[in-house]
């Protein structure tokens, strides 16, 4: 009989030891949102032998001791979409943020733009087979493991397993921790009557066989709320949250009439709670691929009726979309918000939606702007915006005219801004008023 081998945390290393190989000047890649490898980021981040370390990442989860004051001669900072943690450190110049569509940043590191000499990647355990997943994050991912020449783990116990294209061969990790801890998670938060009534007016554009794409937060969840009583919905998205698990437990979500993987649910990356975790653990219905597939219109244009429900921070009158930033103040990035517009339009039958309330900052200032405000980025134009929602109506902006547009954004403002709101559309667009 041969011998048996040793259990897989037996090769297990400090965090301390597993960062050790780092050098200076290092590109580095660091797993993102549940995924963040919480204690290898503060191994790394306790090191003071390290100069021009460059760190790229989508959205982390938990701190980021690497962008704290102080440490810009050591870490550089890449936010490929910018979270809380960074949020600060961006605006103030200690770090930095590249605006890009989630579909292209795999391909920063398989085209060797950006030569990846580490990966930081938190993994499900190995299973009989010497297979571990990417679990909850696949994203760019993929690609940070296949390109980068160094990978550097942590595995924990508690990290789902997850099929699809997300495999990494245990045997391919340099060196990894063994961790039992709890994901970095996101809760669902009680609704506001906002949210509720834009939730209303999306789910009734929904219609029974609709493929769904939607982000997390507030809008999202409450128009999925309202989705319990739909069939056959479908679900192709770079990422989903907890109110999935509520469509699928109420039979409403079957992927029946998906073209692309029929039968399941295909996704990039999730975040949300235990329960969302559990979910996702080893169940085939569920799906991950790198989001450079997920996110490819030609993928998503396969799949009939797509409804694409992405959030927005302001829209001008002419329907251009500012979905990344406050002002020049970076607060998210551009995502999957572009793949999935245009895919959703090129869906036959599919609906683009941008969703928004009609006001911001306790109610002093309109969403909806003659113009954005200075240094905003457009992230969705004016020529691929189709449906605009706000808790005072649904407009369908595809194929009007600038003033016709205007007129049907005035429609859904708040009520206080619509006269000032026409009379800058009037001045503009000499526009007759009534």
């Amino acid at each position: 009989m041969p011998p048996t081998p040793s259990p897989w945390f037996s090769r297990a290393v400090s965090a301390a030891d597993a960062v050790a190989p780092i050098r200076s000047g290092a590109n580095i890649f660091i797993h993102g949102a549940a995924a963040t490898p919480t204690p290898l980021v503060e191994a790394l981040a306790a090191r003071r032998d390290l100069e021009g370390v460059r760190l790229w990442h989508l959205h982390t989860n938990g701190p980021a001791p690497f962008a704290e004051p102080g440490r810009e001669k050591e870490f550089r900072s890449i936010s490929l979409f910018t979270g809380a943690p960074l949020r600060a450190a961006v605006k103030e110049g200690r770090a930095d943020f590249v605006p890009i569509f989630l579909s292209d940043i795999p391909d920063l590191f398989l085209s060797g733009q950006v030569k990846l000499d580490v990966a930081l990647l938190q993994l499900s355990p190995p299973d009989r087979n010497g297979l571990c997943s990417l679990g909850t994050s696949c994203d760019a991912a993929k690609a940070a493991f296949e390109t980068a020449k160094l990978i550097i783990a942590e595995i924990n116990e508690r990290m789902p397993r997850t099929h699809g294209n997300n495999v990494v061969p245990f045997s391919r990790v340099d060196a990894f921790i063994a961790t039992n801890r709890p994901l970095h998670g996101h809760h669902v938060e009680a609704e506001s009557p906002v949210e509720a009534r834009i939730g209303e007016i999306i789910a009734d554009l929904v219609e029974d066989g609709s493929t769904l794409q939607m982000g997390i937060g507030g809008i999202p969840d409450a128009a999925l709320s309202r989705m319990k009583g739909k069939r056959d919905l479908g679900i192709h998205t770079e990422m989903f949250s907890d109110r999935i698990v509520d469509l699928v437990e109420a039979g409403a979500v079957t992927n029946r009439f998906k073209e692309v993987g029929q039968g399941r649910i295909l996704t990039s990356f999730i975040n949300g709670s235990q329960r969302l975790f559990d979910f996702v653990h080893d169940n085939p219905l569920v799906h991950f691929y790198p989001c450079d597939w997920t996110n490819d219109t030609s993928v998503i244009r396969k799949n009939p009726k797509v409804v694409a429900i992405n959030s927005a921070i302001q829209i001008d009158l002419t329907g251009q979309v500012c979905a990344d930033s406050i002002g020049d103040r970076i607060y998210s990035g551009i995502g999957g918000q572009m793949d999935f517009i245009r895919g959703a339009a090129l869906s036959p039958g599919g609906k683009p939606i941008i969703a928004l309330p009609a006001l911001a900052m306790g109610g002093k200032v309109s969403r909806i702007a003659p113009q954005l405000a200075p240094g905003a980025g457009v992230v969705t134009t004016r020529g691929h915006v189709h449906w605009v929602i706000t808790e005072y109506g649904a407009v369908n902006l595809h194929g009007r005219t600038l003033r016709e547009r205007g007129e049907a954004l005035i429609s859904i403002a708040h009520p206080d801004f619509r006269a000032e709101l026409r009379r800058d559309l009037n001045e503009r667009r000499h526009f007759t008023l009534a």
